[in-house]
């Protein structure tokens, strides 16, 4: 039957008037004043998209942590620079250099001082860390194959600006140890050819501690944090282009972008996902202040003081590994540093070399299982960043022979290399055994008979049927 009440087609299927947008209810009066909110300051134009259900996962959102981590730097950097003075000089006679003394100043004069100095030396650390976290995340998930190359190069720029941020920001307590570790980086800088020498130059100003901290300073405080927003607003505004990355697939032809029309099946940004960010925003906030409150950080004694002692200059975690690599045998350090700009470079093109050399990189699939080299790459660098951060904080400035380094940069690529060829033969001799009763299933489903059944021929069935029919009359016939 048809009718004109239910708006129906001849055929039984829904008209096609435009179907209203589709709006989750979360609370009546949250929704009018949203809905006041987007008609008044057209929210719908910059709001960010919705997410599919599957990315609800902590593991999905690595990259908007790095981002809050990076909104809460800003702010208690900000903070701090109302008390910081960036002087080298000495405050009294004699006395220490005046950058030292006002961070000295934050922690024992200016209430919370102490806990606002820890947070942002914390969140520093958790800003770095999580980088890493959201980058190799990205890089096991194959999110660099198209259509987000240039996501993958501008997140890859940012880790490296992150860095830098580590790097100047490290110097500006102006202790001996900042001070001596700092020497140190600028050294590898100009160890680099070409480049090396006109960086050195840009760090060092005049060659005086008061133009070295200057500079350091412009740049943590001004020229980094503008490029990184930049980068940041290049990486979302290309994550919103293309949406989120859909789970990694064994399935070459596997769906790689999120459409608008999927977005009007999610309903919109307000407020599933926007609460789901405040949620773990207000959880990084805590735990930070947490750990600045249960371990505060010490000042260490300030350059130049006879307390300092012979220290051996020691940079942050995040740069243990390359102050290590120099310290090796027969590696000089245009060696370590030219070794760190060509990985480097390999993973800032990491797009188009998997696409020049499908065969390293599994072509079109995502999944880590169907990408053995890859995996075996991530593998080690995440082995090696971990071996040589530990070594260089247990044996500082201590020279490694070669036949020690080799042994143990060895073992972790043999061993990671094996486990990976064990792994992948596994899961190429399960994947072979679920495909063929995959097809089994499917050919007996159709009627036809599964891969490695006798096939019966026309004339063998027809000849069996007056046999069959023989024996039932035989059946019958005694019954």
């Amino acid at each position: 039957m048809t009718g004109t009440g239910g708006g129906g087609s001849a055929h039984g299927r829904p008209a096609s008037p435009s179907v209203p947008e589709y709006r989750p209810t979360f609370n009546r009066v949250l929704d009018r004043i949203w809905d006041f909110v987007e008609v008044r300051a057209g929210t719908k134009k910059w709001a960010m998209r919705p997410q599919p259900d599957f990315s609800f996962n902590p593991s999905y959102w690595t990259g908007a942590f790095v981002a809050n981590a990076f909104v809460v730097q800003v702010t208690t950097g900000l903070l701090l620079l109302f008390y910081y003075i960036p002087s080298a000089s000495p405050t009294t006679a004699g006395g220490p250099p005046a950058a030292w003394a006002s961070t000295y100043y934050i922690i024992h004069g200016v209430p919370l001082g102490w806990l606002l100095l820890s947070a942002h030396l914390y969140g520093a650390y958790a800003t770095i860390f999580l980088a890493f976290v959201h980058f190799f995340r990205g890089f096991y998930a194959g999110v660099y194959k198209p259509p987000r190359e240039l996501s993958w190069m501008v997140g890859t720029l940012l880790l490296a600006a992150m860095l830098g941020m580590g790097f100047t920001g490290y110097l500006l307590p102006f202790t001996a140890l900042s001070v001596g570790a700092t020497n140190v980086g600028v050294a590898l800088t100009l160890s680099v050819p070409g480049i090396g020498p006109p960086t050195a130059r840009l760090i060092l100003s005049d060659g005086t501690y008061q133009g070295l901290l200057s500079r350091m300073f412009a740049l943590h405080v001004v020229a980094i944090p503008l490029a990184l927003a930049a980068l940041l607003y290049a990486h979302i505004s290309l994550f919103e282009i293309h949406g989120i990355a859909p789970k990694a697939s064994s399935d070459p032809r596997a769906k790689r972008i999120f459409t608008h029309q999927d977005d009007a099946k999610l309903g919109t940004f307000f407020p599933k996902v926007f609460f789901y960010m405040i949620k773990w925003a207000l959880f990084y906030a805590g735990l930070l202040l947490m750990m600045a409150a249960s371990w505060p950080v010490p000042l260490a004694p300030a350059f130049g003081s006879s307390s300092a002692g012979g220290a051996s200059p020691e940079p942050d975690w995040y740069f243990l590994w390359l102050y290590k690599l120099a310290d090796f045998q027969y590696v000089s350090p245009f060696v370590a540093v030219g070794t760190v700009t060509s990985v480097l470079i390999f993973i800032l093109f990491l797009p188009w070399i998997s696409q020049i050399f499908p065969f390293l990189d599994g072509g079109k699939k995502t999944h880590p299982r169907d990408r053995p080299v890859m995996l075996g790459v991530g593998n080690f660098l995440i082995g090696f960043f971990i071996l040589m951060t530990v070594w260089g904080g247990v044996m500082p400035g201590v020279v490694i022979p070669a036949t020690m380094y080799g042994l143990y940069v060895g073992a972790i690529a043999g061993a990671n290399a094996l486990v990976i060829f064990v792994l992948y033969w596994m899961y190429r001799t399960s994947y072979r055994a679920r495909v063929a009763a995959k097809e089994g299933r499917r050919r007996l489903s159709l009627g036809a008979p599964a891969a490695g059944a006798p096939v019966l021929s026309k004339s063998t069935t027809t000849a069996s049927v007056p046999v069959a029919a023989s024996a039932t009359g035989e059946v019958a016939t005694h019954g």
